[in-house]
């Protein structure tokens, strides 16, 4: 579907059960961790071709429990490889629901940005005969110093 426009709103009730579904996800995953950026980095990935090692991995073991040693938590490794696969499909879900609010975020944000802009052009040209708009005009006129700041002027190169 081709981008449009988006006009909609969320009620203070629509955020509120937003909010308290994903406190429900939240709740029937109370394993879920926090790592840190070098705990990820030295643990192993499981990409598709990890996966179907670990499927047949786990087959085997469970087929041949006799070449394992008794330490070896076989009913341990089979809850991990179904749980990985449980949470693959709700990343999934999630990643999906991500996207769309990150892509909605953006567009939502780039149109007020851009009645933002009409506004104080409106406002700027107004503030040169209405009392009272020249603050106003300043104010909104700050998002712009830094840049203004950055660049350099066409005067001043020449």
């Amino acid at each position: 579907m081709a981008y449009q426009n988006i006009s909609a709103t969320l009620t203070d009730t629509d955020l509120q059960e937003i909010q308290a579904a994903l406190d429900k996800i939240e709740t029937k995953l109370p394993f879920l961790i926090n790592l840190t950026v070098d705990e990820r980095r030295r643990l192993f990935k499981m990409g598709n071709k990890s996966q179907a090692f670990v499927s047949s991995s786990l087959t085997i073991a469970q087929t041949n429990r006799n070449i394992l040693p008794a330490s070896f938590d076989l009913d341990e490794f089979a809850r991990d490889y179904r749980l990985t696969n449980s949470l693959q499909q709700v990343h999934l879900r999630l990643q999906q629901l991500s996207e769309k609010v990150d892509d909605t975020l953006v567009a939502i944000s780039s149109e007020a940005m851009s009645s933002s802009l009409t506004v104080y052009d409106y406002v700027k040209t107004a503030a040169k005969k209405t009392p009272g708009l020249k603050a106003l005009a300043d104010q909104l006129g700050d998002r712009f110093k830094a840049l203004r700041a950055k660049t350099p002027k066409d005067s001043a190169a020449a």
